[in-house]
């Protein structure tokens, strides 16, 4: 289990978490692209979208950290991986009415057979 300010955790949750985070991450980039006036660099590096997302991706980064105290990094990283590919495919369906067909579902559960069978000892 990983402390987090005293706290422990399943390094597996912490994946998971950091795999979410990751999603929201990337919602966030996106909108901040959606929204912008303009496609300047100024305009990128300050909107409140973009600097949530980078906030989110720093998050992310230290729970996969702490995930990794315990993880290996060939088992951990396909999952946060894997999760963050089926995760952001859905959210932007969703969110953004991006297409989502079946090739996309096809290929999602081949990275989850490719995600179960690297994580297995």
């Amino acid at each position: 289990m990983g402390l987090i300010m005293g706290v422990e955790f399943n390094p597996w949750l912490l994946v998971i978490l950091a795999g979410l985070n990751n999603c929201l991450g990337s919602l966030l980039l996106k909108q901040s692209r959606l929204v912008a006036t303009d496609n300047s660099l100024a305009s990128l590096l300050f909107s409140p979208w973009f600097i949530g997302g980078l906030c989110v991706y720093g998050i992310n980064v230290v729970l996969f950290a702490k995930a990794l105290e315990k993880l290996p990094v060939s088992a951990a990283y396909p999952v946060l991986a894997g999760l963050g590919f089926a995760l952001i495919a859905i959210a932007g369906n969703y969110f953004f009415e991006e297409r989502l067909g079946l090739m996309q579902y096809i290929g999602m559960g081949v990275i989850f057979v490719g995600i179960i069978l690297m994580t297995r000892s």
